[in-house]
């Protein structure tokens, strides 16, 4: 079995902020790497025992089911995970830092078929490859946090008042 984490620190964020956007399906495809399309959702998201099933874009991993097993608002949720490569758990977690917080992304897994090379395959190709993809997500993330919070704090400056042109 293989583990692979990334994380990323989010100054100026809540943990609530960043889990809300973590947690809102509709916006996945802007920062999970290779997310395509959601085909279903069984359950009560983002609560233990909801399922949900979504296709990667072309030449990803396929179709994807992850399935909740745990869920702590403002920290951390837990699911099983399976594709057609892999099969394993992926936790999110998210924590308060100084300047803001910070969240990780672990992913533990186990490939359906070794292949050639077995666990040095693993280690140089699929290891890199999935580490490779939760920091393109981390990074995507944090660029749809800030630009949500560019629009929050726009919306919240009093606005100028116009102009008349006239005088």
């Amino acid at each position: 079995m293989g583990t692979v984490v990334a994380r990323r620190r989010l100054p100026g964020a809540s943990v609530d902020e960043a889990q809300r956007l973590w947690l809102d399906l509709e916006r996945w495809p802007a920062f999970v790497d290779g997310f395509g399309t959601l085909v279903r959702s069984e359950g009560s998201w983002p609560h233990p025992g909801t399922r949900i099933v979504w296709d990667s874009l072309r030449d990803g991993r396929g179709r994807v089911i992850e399935h909740v097993v745990e869920y702590e608002p403002g920290a951390t949720q837990l699911a099983r995970i399976e594709d057609p490569q892999l099969t394993g758990t992926q936790r999110v977690s998210f924590g308060a830092v100084d300047d803001g917080c910070e969240i990780v992304l672990a992913c533990d897994y186990e490939l359906k078929r070794r292949g050639l090379g077995g666990r040095l395959t693993d280690l140089l190709v699929v290891r890199r490859t999935l580490g490779d993809a939760l920091d393109r997500t981390l990074r995507r993330f944090a660029v749809e946090l800030d630009a949500d919070r560019d629009l929050t704090d726009q919306t919240q400056r009093p606005r100028p008042l116009p102009r008349n042109d006239k005088e």
